[in-house]
């Protein structure tokens, strides 16, 4: 365990989210997105077809905040809204070829920084730390990797 002057795990994992945040912050910045929108992008593109509230859960979002956040993705064209077909009164939101266009673009600049990030680690070091974070998550009621 941590002594009193150490940081503490939640502590250096809440660092790296912020720093990482940061940087996700200014490349999608010339896109026009916030690190969330370009999260809940990634989201549709991986599981098209959510709820706002399943997509709020997903983006580590509260609803209400993914509600404004729908509706600015809706303006700028990078999401639409469509039938639910197992239940008609629902809206189901998906990614435009838009906003695919804007994810397409920025592959790139996203995955140099998780190279920044992971620079000072040998592939051996990046596995382990892999491994270990979706242990974390599991073991803190996460589930499997999405």
């Amino acid at each position: 365990m941590p002594t009193h002057d150490e940081a503490t795990f939640l502590y250096l994992i809440k660092q790296v989210e912020l720093a990482a945040r940061s940087h996700l912050d200014e490349a999608v910045s010339g896109h026009g997105l916030t690190a969330l929108q370009y999260t809940a992008l990634t989201v549709l593109e991986r599981h098209p077809g959510m709820t706002s509230s399943e997509l709020a859960r997903n983006s580590f979002v509260r609803p209400q905040t993914m509600a404004q956040m729908i509706t600015y993705l809706l303006q700028r064209g990078f999401v639409r809204r469509g039938p639910d077909e197992r239940s008609r009164r629902q809206l189901l939101i998906f990614l435009t070829d838009e906003g695919q266009a804007v994810l397409d673009t920025l592959r790139e600049p996203v995955r140099d920084i998780e190279k920044t990030m992971l620079s000072g680690l040998t592939e051996d070091d990046v596995r382990h730390l892999d491994a270990s974070l979706r242990a974390c998550r599991v073991a803190l009621g996460g589930g499997a990797a999405h």
